[in-house]
């Protein structure tokens, strides 16, 4: 077994944040991110975003792509803290080999895993080295789709990866709550929100005057997102001839689920009020083109990014009170909360949002405030910092 290789190298007094000279700090602790890499939603921009952070505050991030795909050519990070060492199936661990050997030539101080099939890798790596491992609980992984088979599976990998697990970082109260209640010590737990960096904020006030509203959901478009269930919410607004419309952006997460959905689309004939426009990479300027941003979500919600986005950028927000998403959204505040898997409730919520220009204004600069307040880029990275010095810090 290799020992840990390298001691900290400053004292438990080194500060979480840059010198007011702007100068890079000593670098006090080496983490290397196991995550997947295949998609490039929710959880990874949390990772891209630590990325960026951690080494203002002298933490080194490394990410191993076990399943590359949309992280390594999306995230923006020097290409020194991306590899990728891809896995061939869910228990493939060859991959052990590769990270220990990656692990000791970077000095690593601490394992930090992302998935279930990386808390597993994760578990093992820490055995070979030696080195203490945290697990960062994005979403319930009981309830991550729609597939229960698939759910049970990386929820027994996930859960029998976690006995060695040395801190769990949940991204949310709900999911705080929902590992208590399976058996992990308050000990083990720490909740760290999502956060995201600051955007432009819209200016409310020169649309004071617009009579059209238009709406977007911003997604990785599949079943659990309720797509469906903004598809015939849309056609009760529709009805309603409310001025509303409905753009969805990103891609499917199979090319079946967008055949059929956009085929419900159709049907329903909502084609002069809704409009696919695919996957972009530049959400901050797709979310300021919108009056507010959809979330029909069904479950499986941790804490949604794009609901953070949407809030630094003064857009409110309409979504389900699914999980972590009321930690974030105040009823009437800086959006309205319908119930999941309710085509009625959604809409009688798009419909009060529309109502007035005047309250939607003192929304948006609502919405934004929630964001500098709470949910900043900065302050989640500042707070995982101190997990980790937490850990590596000499008793």
């Amino acid at each position: 077994m290799l020992a840990q290789t390298t001691a900290l190298s400053t004292s438990n007094q080194v500060p979480l944040v840059a010198s007011q000279t702007h100068q890079p700090p000593a670098v006090w602790a080496r983490v290397l991110h196991i995550i997947n890499g295949e998609h490039f939603s929710g959880a990874e921009r949390v990772q891209q975003l630590l990325g960026k952070q951690l080494p203002r505050l002298g933490v080194d991030a490394d990410f191993a792509c076990v399943k590359p795909g949309k992280f390594s050519a999306l995230c923006g990070l020097s290409s020194n803290q991306v590899i990728e060492t891809p896995m061939r199936g869910r228990f493939d661990l060859r991959v052990i080999k590769t990270l220990t050997k990656y692990a000791h030539q970077r000095q690593t101080n601490l394992i930090h895993a992302h998935t279930p099939r990386t808390a597993l890798i994760a578990a093992l790596l820490s055995v070979r080295t030696g080195l203490p491992w945290v697990y960062h609980v994005h979403s319930p992984t009981a309830r991550d789709s729609t597939r229960g088979f698939v759910n049970h599976i990386n929820r027994w990998i996930e859960w029998s990866s976690l006995k060695t697990c040395t801190q769990l970082i949940t991204v949310s109260r709900s999911l705080r709550r929902e590992m208590l209640r399976c058996g992990v010590p308050r000990s083990r737990l720490a909740v760290v929100p999502n956060g995201v960096p600051a955007i432009e904020p819209i200016d409310a006030r020169a649309r004071a005057d617009q009579h059209s509203w238009r709406i977007g959901m911003i997604a990785l478009m599949r079943p659990r997102k309720g797509v469906e269930i903004a598809l015939e919410a849309m056609k009760l607004i529709k009805d309603r001839n409310l001025p509303i419309t409905l753009e969805l952006i990103g891609g499917f997460e199979t090319q079946s689920y967008q055949t059929q959905t956009l085929q419900l689309l159709e049907s329903l004939g909502l084609q002069d009020c809704v409009h696919w426009s695919g996957f972009t990479d530049d959400v901050p300027t797709a979310i300021r083109r919108l009056d507010a941003m959809l979330l029909p979500s069904l479950f499986g919600e941790g804490m949604p990014m794009v609901v953070l986005e949407a809030l630094a950028a003064a857009v409110p927000v309409i979504a389900t009170s699914v999980e972590g998403t009321p930690e974030v959204i105040r009823e009437g505040v800086e959006g309205f909360l319908a119930k999941p898997a309710d085509s009625v409730s959604l809409a009688d919520k798009l419909a009060r949002l529309t109502s007035s220009r005047q309250d939607w204004c003192a929304m948006s600069s609502r919405a934004v405030n929630r964001h500098r307040t709470g949910f900043s880029d900065a302050q989640m990275a500042a707070k995982v910092a101190r997990i980790y010095r937490r850990l590596l810090a000499p008793n």
